[in-house]
C-alpha cells in the first residue's frame, strides 16, 4: 500500500478527496452499509461450515473501578402471582467510550466539514435525539462477511504495545500472511490482544487521563480502511494514543468521511483463537443494534458464525 500521507494537513487532504460523501445519494445516511447488499448477506452465509458461533460482545458490569469507568446501572425487584415467581431488570448504560462494546451511528462523530454527507450537526443532534444518521438506520442488521486480522499472531507477541502503534502498512502485511481478501462490503475485526494485555498490565492505560498513552491503531489505517471498501471496524483496542496527527485526527474520523461503521470494545480474543482452530479468518458477522429512536450508537452483542 503506497502511503497517500505523512502529516496532518495530507491526512485531512485524503479524507476529503476518498470522501463517500453523495456516493450513494446526497440524502442518504447509511453510509459504507450500502455496500452490504443482499448478495453479500448471502455470500456471507455461505461461509458456515462447521456452525461454530463465537460472541464478540465483552460482558457488561455494574462493577465500579478499575478499568470500568462507566459502569451500568442494574436494578432488579421481584414479584409474585397467584404463587408464581416473577424476576424484573432495569438496565441503564452509558456505552460510548471504552468500555462497553457498541456501535457508532453515523450521527456520533463529525470533524470541522460536518457529519457525514455534510450534514450540520447542530441542526441534526438535539436534545431528542439524532434527527439523521441515527442508529435506527442500520435497524435491520448488519449481516456480511468478517475478516480478523490477528496482529500479536503475526508479531509473535502477546499484545501490541504503546510504543509500537498498528498502521495501515501492516494491516496489509498481516491479510497478506494471512491469505485473506478484503472485499468491499466486509467488516474487518482488527485483534491488538486487548485482553492479554490488561492481564499483563490491569488495564492500566484506560484508568487514567484522557491523554495517557494507549496501544492501538494509528491514523495511517484510514487509507486501508478506505481503499479496500471496508464497511465495519471492529476492534479491541481503538485509536491509539498519542496519535499520530495531533488531537482528533484518527480513525473515528472514517465515521464522517467515509460513512464507516466503528464497533468499538470487541471482545476479539475468543475469535483469534477460534480462527486459528478453525483453520481460516473469514467467517459470517452478525450485529444488531437496538432500535434506540434517535440514538447515536447502542451496544451490542455481536456473533461471528464460522
Amino acid at each position: 500500500m503506497e502511503p497517500q500521507y505523512s502529516n496532518a494537513e495530507e491526512f485531512l487532504a485524503y479524507l476529503k478527496k476518498r470522501s463517500n460523501w453523495g456516493r450513494w445519494g446526497d440524502d442518504e445516511d447509511r453510509g459504507a452499509i450500502n455496500l452490504v447488499t443482499e448478495e453479500k448477506r448471502v455470500a456471507a452465509a455461505k461461509l458456515v461450515r462447521s456452525g461454530r458461533s463465537v460472541s464478540l460482545s465483552r460482558p457488561l458490569s455494574a462493577e465500579p473501578g478499575g478499568p470500568n469507568q462507566r459502569p451500568m446501572l442494574h436494578w432488579m425487584r421481584r414479584d409474585s402471582r397467584d404463587g408464581i415467581g416473577i424476576g424484573f431488570d432495569f438496565i441503564g448504560i452509558d456505552f460510548h467510550g471504552r468500555v462497553t462494546t457498541h456501535i457508532d451511528a453515523l450521527s456520533h462523530y463529525w470533524g470541522e466539514t460536518g457529519m457525514y454527507n455534510g450534514r450540520d450537526p447542530d441542526k441534526e443532534l438535539t436534545l431528542d435525539g439524532a434527527q439523521w444518521g441515527s442508529i435506527e438506520t442500520w435497524g435491520e442488521g448488519i449481516i456480511t462477511k468478517g475478516v480478523l486480522l490477528d496482529i500479536p499472531r503475526y508479531r509473535g507477541a502477546p499484545y501490541v504495545v504503546v510504543d509500537k502503534q498498528v498502521g495501515g502498512q501492516e494491516l496489509e502485511d498481516v491479510a497478506r500472511a494471512q491469505g485473506v481478501t478484503i472485499e468491499p462490503g466486509d467488516a474487518v475485526a482488527v485483534y491488538t490482544g486487548r485482553e492479554a494485555h490488561a492481564r499483563a498490565t490491569g488495564d492500566v492505560p484506560y484508568h487514567g487521563t484522557a491523554t495517557e498513552p494507549v496501544p492501538g491503531l494509528n491514523p495511517t489505517c484510514a487509507q486501508f480502511f478506505r481503499e479496500n471498501d471496508v464497511a465495519v471496524l471492529v476492534w479491541d483496542y481503538l485509536d491509539a494514543r498519542p496519535g499520530l496527527f495531533g488531537k482528533g485526527l484518527t480513525n473515528h474520523m472514517c465515521i464522517p468521511a467515509f460513512g464507516m461503521a466503528l464497533l468499538d470494545n470487541a471482545l476479539l480474543e475468543p475469535l483469534s483463537e477460534a480462527c486459528a482452530e478453525e483453520g481460516h479468518y473469514e467467517f459470517m458477522l452478525t450485529i444488531a443494534p437496538l432500535r434506540v429512536p434517535g440514538g447515536t450508537g447502542s451496544p451490542v452483542n455481536p456473533i461471528a458464525l464460522f
